[in-house]
């Protein structure tokens, strides 16, 4: 699932919507509701899901940002946990995308992955350019695939 306009959900607190203003030709503006953009938006929103999910996070929901994902073992147990989750959603006021949306699907992506009842694997599509590109044929482009990989090398573990 996911959310619908998402920052825009969140009230900004009265005191700073002083802090949000802007000019435009015809006034002075500012923003009532979190815009996208403000410098910790993201994490803002981000406790504001954990805070409505608090318990159901890691047992039945998956939650980034405005992405969930319900997971459930059997198809009634995924019929009860949507249930818990639409309650929660309603019960916090939030809204999201239906055209965003799959129901009963066993495998899926989210976040780069895909994932299956059998695991997680990396989505072929975000590997593309790697699994396609040609072994170096001299020693100019093995240096270049070197500094390439000297440069990932800090956001791949046992590299």
């Amino acid at each position: 699932m996911d959310g619908s306009s998402g920052y825009n959900q969140i009230k900004m607190a009265p005191e700073d919507e002083k802090h949000t203003s802007f000019r435009t030709p015809i006034g002075i503006f500012c923003y009532t509701v979190m815009p996208f953009g403000l410098k910790n938006a993201g994490a803002t929103y981000q406790r504001a899901m954990t805070h409505i999910f608090d318990d159901l996070i890691h047992q039945k929901v998956e939650c980034y940002e405005d992405d969930l994902v319900v997971k459930s073992l059997g198809q009634k147990d995924h019929l009860r946990d949507l249930i818990i989750v639409f309650e929660r959603i309603r019960k916090f006021d939030r809204k999201i995308n239906p055209l965003k949306c799959s129901f009963g699907v066993s495998s899926g992506k989210f976040l780069g992955y895909v994932i299956r009842h059998r695991g997680i694997k990396i989505d072929p599509n975000k590997i593309k350019a790697i699994t396609e590109m040609p072994p170096p044929w001299n020693l100019r482009k093995l240096r270049s695939l070197q500094g390439q990989l000297a440069f990932i090398l800090r956001f791949i573990s046992n590299m």
